[in-house]
């Protein structure tokens, strides 16, 4: 039976965020975000493996509670995102099976809902070859824009979504995606985008809305107010 593994990558600097330190470790909470995160991660039933990322500069993962970081492994990351999930692959493959399952999630991300994490492990676990990821439908009017910032064109929304993290996908084929998408010269953006590129059609499954990507200052108040109203 496949083990289940997760990834987190955790080497950028959160430049959008305007902060002294990178945007994972800034408190939120009374915590540093990243903690959170692997908090939540921990609590994913039959979890096998938690590997985070770093950057090789990193200076503030030492601060983090040294009983959590019994818990992970952690390895040296890339300078962009794919890289440094591609070297939590490359550790991983050193003991895991092939075949594993691998959820990659934000560091910025420590809003995610067990219940939703456990419904994304079970209906990827239908059909792992196709995989899946947690996302949101679209609500909202979207308008293309030109590069001066003018409207365009209006997109329809129907069978638009956003694409949120977890994203769960067996660690072999994920990791030659990558491989193979970045030799091409591929721009990854996420998991999915390396398996789309590989001709798979991942599973979309719907996440919750506070959910949300540390990004802004803004976005600290956000994610406060709904780790207060959680039950996860």
């Amino acid at each position: 039976m496949a083990e289940l593994h997760a990834v987190v990558p955790a080497a950028g600097v959160g430049a959008r965020m305007g902060a002294i330190v990178p945007k994972q470790y800034l408190s939120l909470a009374g915590e540093p975000i990243l903690a959170l995160t692997l908090r939540r991660l921990l609590t994913v039933p039959n979890l096998s493996t938690l590997v985070v990322t770093l950057s090789p500069d990193d200076t503030h993962w030492n601060n983090i509670d040294s009983s959590l970081r019994m818990k992970v492994r952690g390895v040296e990351g890339g300078s962009e995102r794919a890289l440094s999930v591609l070297a939590g692959l490359n550790a991983l493959l050193k003991f895991a099976d092939p075949d594993d399952l691998v959820l990659v999630h934000d560091a910025a991300r420590p809003c995610v809902r067990l219940a939703d994490i456990n419904n994304l492990i079970s209906r990827v676990c239908d059909d792992p070859l196709r995989g899946g990821l947690l996302a949101c439908p679209v609500r909202d009017t979207m308008k293309r824009g030109s590069a001066s910032d003018h409207v365009i064109h209006t997109e329809p929304r129907e069978n638009l979504w956003h694409a949120l993290t977890p994203q769960l996908f067996q660690l072999r084929p994920l990791r030659d995606a990558i491989v193979q998408a970045g030799a091409a010269g591929v721009n990854l953006t996420d998991e999915s985008s390396a398996m789309e590129w590989a001709g798979l059609q991942p599973l979309l499954v719907q996440g919750s809305d506070d959910n949300i990507k540390v990004t802004r200052p803004d976005d600290i108040k956000m994610a406060e107010q709904y780790l207060g109203q959680q039950n996860i």
